[in-house]
């Protein structure tokens, strides 16, 4: 079973130096049918204009994960890390017990980013904190791990039975891949359009996998995409 989550369904919120969109709940954004996906919390695509950012703010029992498709953003933590995050990074924090953290944008023009959350598999962990970066031949064509349970493969560790894949798509590209039984999938279309088992999707849909054994995606422009393997 597919379901597609449209791009101009999703929740907004223009405050000026950000423009979000929400596909699940978040802040004053609220719709009881759309409160997350399996364990699959938050997927953000915002955008942040040149000298905006969020001052620091706490977080706790919650993995987050920064994907950032355009610019830069600066990080800082109460775990002392630093660093700027640009296209290729894939950052995770785990809150757990409490973090507080802040992100500006780091670019001179308009950023943009994924902000992804993910319950833990369990509450009240150490917080921890891990930046990987994957070059563009990693996700041309290919559907790359960069987040999972155990880190393999050279991904980001996250707390919970769940995988992360970024891709990069060229115009025509087709890619297979299997999935789970007993296992849900979320795709999130970040940048152009593509088939996803026969279904059209442009930037800024997503969709819902259940029951289905696996998935075929036909990039009809270029296109950038993020798949969720979900327990």
């Amino acid at each position: 079973m597919l379901t597609i989550r449209p791009a101009h369904e999703r929740g907004h919120a223009d405050h000026g130096w950000l423009d979000s969109w929400h596909s699940f709940s978040f802040a004053d954004y609220y719709d009881p049918a759309h409160m997350g996906y399996s364990a699959l919390r938050v997927i953000n695509d915002d955008r942040i204009a040149k000298g905006g950012g969020f001052g620091a703010h706490p977080h706790r029992d919650m993995e987050i994960v920064t994907y950032i498709l355009d610019g830069a953003l600066a990080h800082r933590d109460s775990m002392g890390n630093g660093s700027v995050i640009r296209p290729g990074d894939v950052q995770r924090m785990s809150a757990g017990s409490g973090v507080m953290h802040s992100e500006a944008n780091a670019h001179e023009g308009e950023t943009r980013l994924l902000q992804i959350w993910i319950l833990p598999k369990d509450k009240g962990g150490a917080p921890g904190y891990e930046q990987i970066h994957f070059e563009d031949a990693d996700l041309k064509d290919r559907l790359r791990l960069v987040a999972s349970p155990d880190g393999r493969d050279g991904s980001v560790r996250i707390q919970q039975d769940a995988s992360i894949y970024a891709a990069r798509l060229g115009a025509g590209v087709r890619l297979q891949h299997p999935l789970f039984p007993g296992r849900k999938a979320y795709l999130q279309v970040a940048k152009g359009e593509l088939h996803l088992n026969g279904t059209h999707l442009k930037a800024g849909d997503g969709a819902m996998l259940e029951q289905e054994s696996s998935l075929e995606l036909l990039a009809v422009t270029g296109a950038e995409v993020l798949l969720f393997e979900l327990p």
